[in-house]
């Protein structure tokens, strides 16, 4: 069975037909989703998903690209929505330099602050690192986190293994599938297995085999895990299994729920 390490299930158009969603999901061996939050509008969304859907479960974070709507209250909202549920990670939170850099300093404040809840409720985090790779780096050696997910990486090996050796599993997910993509299919091939989840960050970032389609799905974590398979030269069950694993180890509240 797959894992859907990263998915909007809340934004439209997936939000709009949730039951054709997961029955695609379901027919296509897919028994979890994780949903983030990017801000404060949706915390209440993901976690009501999570509520009505037994194979949803959330994470809760504001995203760098909302930063600039927030203000020290909207930490505050995010706090009690930890605490009065049971999110499995903190996130989507980090840092985003590729689409503007005016920010950076109200960016950097609200991701140390996201860190610091991380470590309070003992979570891991579920990062944006978008052309911000090296200075995501510097906050991390600096916190204590538990470790997590590094969402849609891109970096170098060398940025792979210092995301490794802080306890950091490596999302990979439809933009591998890309012809051009060769660097990223290289980093899915070569980095060892047992650092990588898969995601599909839908209904964004879709796989080159549905690109003319308007928007991506969850069920197609599926196909992204058959790729991937066929990239590392591995029987597709025997990778499902072995993502599985890394997935519910760097997520312990989910690995409880399936105890």
């Amino acid at each position: 069975m797959w894992i859907d390490t990263h998915c909007h299930l809340d934004f439209e158009p997936l939000s709009n037909n949730i039951g054709n969603v997961l029955n695609q999901c379901e027919q296509n061996n897919i028994d979890s989703i994780i949903i983030p939050s990017v801000m404060p509008e949706n915390l209440k969304k993901v976690v009501d998903l999570s509520k009505n859907h037994k194979d949803c479960f959330y994470a809760l974070g504001f995203h760098p690209l909302f930063i600039n709507k927030l203000d020290d209250k909207d930490l505050e909202v995010l706090t009690s929505h930890i605490e009065l549920s049971n999110p499995i990670a903190i996130g989507e939170i980090g840092l985003d330099l590729y689409l503007r850099k005016d920010n950076i300093n109200k960016q950097e404040y609200f991701f140390s602050k996201q860190l610091l809840l991380a470590e309070k409720f003992d979570l891991p985090v579920i990062l944006h690192v978008r052309s911000a790779i090296d200075l995501i780096l510097k906050h991390l050696r600096r916190s204590k986190v538990r470790g997590g997910v590094a969402h849609a990486f891109n970096g170098s090996f060398q940025q792979a293994e210092q995301f490794i050796q802080l306890g950091f599993k490596l999302g990979f997910g439809g933009a591998m599938t890309y012809p051009r993509a060769k660097h990223l299919k290289r980093l899915a091939k070569e980095i060892s297995l047992e650092h990588i989840v898969l995601e599909t960050d839908a209904p964004n970032m879709i796989p080159f085999w549905s690109k003319d389609k308007n928007y991506n799905q969850p069920a197609e974590i599926a196909g992204i895990g058959k790729y991937f398979s066929e990239l590392r030269g591995m029987e597709s069950l025997a990778i499902a299994d072995k993502i599985r694993k890394n997935t519910l180890k760097v997520f312990p509240k989910l690995a409880e729920l399936y105890t």
